[in-house]
């Protein structure tokens, strides 16, 4: 045996990353809430899983690709690029709180892995990693 949960699958990971955001920002029980890079990490892990995932959890994929596309209509030529490089200085310069990390970690995941170059490379690995789990 190689794992404590058998075969966990790219759709037990996902399910598995959002109750842990859900429940471990907010905390209460004998663990710590979740700090600022936990949730940063957790929510761009979690978004790359809904990728991966697909069925109900495209969703969230469709959701945030129609509001980056919407962004990108209201400043036209932006690039994908220019969008994930703002969305990482809003994250790293503004005061948010966890709950808004997590969320713009996962609106992150999707613009930077769709701008290319290194965090295109990353999804793509993450998501051939998904696979191979389940």
């Amino acid at each position: 045996m190689t794992s404590v949960f058998g075969n966990l699958g790219i759709v037990g990971l996902a399910v598995a990353l959002t109750v842990l955001l859900l429940v471990g920002i907010k905390g209460g029980g004998k663990v710590k809430p979740l700090g600022w890079w936990p949730c940063l990490i957790l929510g761009m892990l979690a978004g790359s899983a809904y990728a991966a995932a697909g069925g109900i959890f495209k969703l969230v994929p469709d959701l945030v690709s129609s509001m980056l596309k919407a962004a990108q209509g209201i400043v036209p030529g932006v690039t994908m690029p220019a969008v994930a490089l703002t969305l990482a200085i809003v994250i790293l310069f503004k005061k948010l709180d966890t709950k808004q990390v997590a969320l713009l970690g996962i609106v992150f995941w999707y613009a930077a892995s769709g701008a290319g170059g290194v965090w295109g490379t990353v999804s793509q690995s993450i998501a051939a990693l998904g696979q191979q789990v389940s």
